[in-house]
């Protein structure tokens, strides 16, 4: 037995509302459709067709119109295939015949089909409701009404320092009138009374962008899972979630100098990959680190063949197999050797790092693609021609690392103490009767004023070398004495500078290093003093 055929009405057409509230009876329309914006609005929704942008096929239902406040819902005008049913209800007269389970009959009917419906499916937005006596309150009430005497009348009410006031404190008054002239006693602060916000503070147009709610389905993310984690400090054991399926990187470990441990041996996501390691190569830098706790990269690949130092570069896991790093302080960018702690040894000052840059050589951010690809090429290259060249290109880029005073070896200064064999730096170097008794966060084992002696020595040597004029020692010793006399304003200017905590960062890089005005200026004087004396040389010969 098939279903009967209801043919559909022609030319009868609806739109409709799924209004999200409640409609008692007929009476209840005219309210829905004020709150909805009027019959203007919803003809105006209706008439929008698909094909405009989202923001013009949207209906918005202010559940409270009058409050400028209130953040209204959104709802979106979709097409729809619906019907339209009339259905009707007859109920029964004789009460006797409600025994048999048949409370009324009910007949449908097809009265046409909804082809737009406006749909409320998107989540209200937060709700803060602000004093409706404060005068901005007031301001927008008057600008909505168009209210041209009140905006006029607007004053700018005087700033109060009554930010929290008691919990039971009525703040209903005027608040352009000071309190202490409406004849109401202010209460006492009493500690133990509670206290509430009353904090000026009006709504947004909108709180939160999300309209739809995420589909949780009340799960914990199955890529997290539950770890115990140890405090070092206090051995206070913690519960805390891992996600398991995180990038592992394989580089080494990373302290800075206010860590109070160093680590003993490496990550555990590059123990776990210790089976993808050269064991040959793994054992000669061990060996290296032996001879040597600390390094620089540039340093610790000269010791190496060409070869080596592309499989250390290419394999990602042996330095993070072999070492840690430090990623500021005395030792910043340099490989140590695990359980190795330079700030407890002052032999390490040996091992300190200074860096400075070459203000004739601005920095420059390339992309990362194109860094990548000249650094490649450039290492390929050196590779490749000291490989070619034989011990030739092989010691010269042996001694790369090292600073001499006579040598350039590259534009950028940066070098390990014990790498700078200049024989007047070299014995700065050694003194040892202007150390500190505890390492520092700037200067490490070394007095500052020691520590400022070298680098002007060194800034003086390098900067004359790459303009292809070694320096002499003589003129060394007049810059270190020019130094020695530079006005107590300025003085006092570098000791202030000193003591500024440095913050974390790749581009804190020139520590303690002097402006770059600053230091060419001492570089003029010293070469004023050069060829004052070298005048009266002539002058008495």
């Amino acid at each position: 037995m098939s279903a009967p055929v209801h043919p559909l009405p022609r030319n009868t057409l609806f739109y409709s509302v799924e209004y999200p509230g409640y409609l008692k009876d007929l009476s209840s329309v005219p309210i829905a459709v004020k709150n909805l914006g009027g019959q203007a609005a919803l003809d105006a929704a209706f008439k929008r067709t698909a094909s405009k942008s989202e923001a013009q096929t949207t209906l918005e239902l202010k559940l409270r119109p009058n409050n400028p406040f209130a953040h209204p819902i959104s709802g979106e005008v979709v097409p729809t295939t619906n019907l339209v049913l009339k259905v009707v209800k007859r109920k029964r007269k004789n009460r006797m015949e409600l025994d048999d389970g048949i409370i009324g009959e009910y007949t449908a009917e097809i009265v046409g089909t909804t082809s737009k419906t406006v749909r409320f499916r998107s989540m209200a937005d937060f709700q803060y409701q602000p004093d409706m006596n404060d005068p901005v309150s007031k301001l927008r009430v008057a600008m909505d009404n168009l209210d041209v005497d009140a905006i006029r009348s607007y004053t700018i009410p005087p700033e109060k320092a009554d930010y929290m006031v008691p919990a039971t404190q009525d703040t209903s008054l005027d608040t352009n009138i000071d309190p202490a002239l409406t004849g109401v006693p202010q209460p006492e602060p009493n500690p133990e009374q509670p206290m509430r916000s009353n904090l000026r503070l009006f709504p947004p147009p909108l709180f939160s962008r999300q309209g739809f709610p995420q589909s949780y389905q009340f799960k914990a993310n199955p890529a997290s899972i539950e770890t115990s984690v140890v405090n070092e400090e206090t051995g206070e054991e913690r519960k805390r979630l891992i996600n398991k399926m995180r990038w592992k990187g394989y580089g080494p470990a990373a302290i800075t100098f206010t860590d109070r441990l160093v680590p003993e041996k490496p990550p555990q996501s590059v123990q776990d990959a210790r089976s993808q390691v050269n064991d040959a190569l793994c054992k000669k830098l061990l060996g290296l680190f032996e001879e040597r706790p600390v390094w620089t990269r540039a340093a610790l690949f000269n010791h190496i063949t060409a070869l080596e130092a592309r499989d250390v570069i290419n394999s990602k896991l042996l330095l993070g197999t072999v070492c840690y790093v430090f990623t500021d302080g005395p030792w910043r960018d340099t490989l140590v050797k695990f359980g190795y702690d330079p700030r407890k040894d002052p032999g390490a000052r040996f091992y300190q790092r200074l860096y400075f840059r070459n203000a004739n050589h601005p920095i420059v951010k390339p992309s990362v693609a194109s860094r990548r690809q000249e650094r490649t090429v450039a290492n390929m290259d050196n590779w490749a021609a000291a490989i070619e060249d034989g011990s030739e290109r092989d010691l010269e880029r042996r001694k790369s690392h090292m600073f001499d005073g006579k040598t350039l070896t590259k534009e950028t200064a940066a070098f390990q103490m014990c790498d700078i064999v200049d024989p007047m730096l070299k014995e700065m170097i050694e003194q040892d009767d202007d150390l500190r008794e505890a390492c520092d966060e700037r200067d490490g084992w070394y007095s500052n004023a020691h520590l400022e002696r070298i680098k002007t020595v060194l800034r003086h040597k390098f900067f004359s070398v790459l303009e292809g004029i070694p320096a002499t020692d003589e003129s060394c010793r007049q810059l270190l004495l020019a130094s020695e006399k530079v006005p107590s304003k300025n003085a006092k200017d570098l000791s202030n500078l000193r003591t500024v905590r440095l913050k974390l960062g790749k581009h804190n890089m020139a520590k303690g290093a002097l402006r770059p005005e600053d230091a060419a200026a001492i570089r003029l004087q010293a070469q004023i003093d050069k060829n004052r004396a070298a005048a009266r040389a002539n002058e008495q010969g």
